[in-house]
């Protein structure tokens, strides 16, 4: 695993006022995968986007999965930079 495979993005629209709910899901990440990640950056977008990307992959996004619940995305982002990391309550 290579320092780019544990940076996360959070790519959001800003027309769409979707900083906050990007601040609150980095947060989540940041708290959960804090010996994991090497970064976590929010990245302004437009278009109504909303992607979140381990390295270059994305884990999801918001056209083709609807807006992601937080569990759902640590779930992917764990099986990408912590596989077998229990995710505690946030699993069942």
């Amino acid at each position: 695993m290579t320092t780019g495979d544990r940076r996360v993005e959070i790519e959001y629209c800003t027309r769409c006022r979707r900083l906050p709910r990007a601040a609150w899901l980095a947060q989540e990440l940041l708290t959960t995968f804090e010996q994991e990640l090497t970064e976590l950056a929010l990245r302004p977008g437009t278009g109504g986007v909303f992607v979140v990307r381990v390295g270059d992959e994305v884990v999801w996004d918001r056209r083709e999965q609807g807006f992601p619940e937080p569990t759902a995305v640590k779930r992917a982002v764990r099986d990408r930079v912590a596989p077998g990391k229990p995710l505690g309550h946030s699993e069942k």
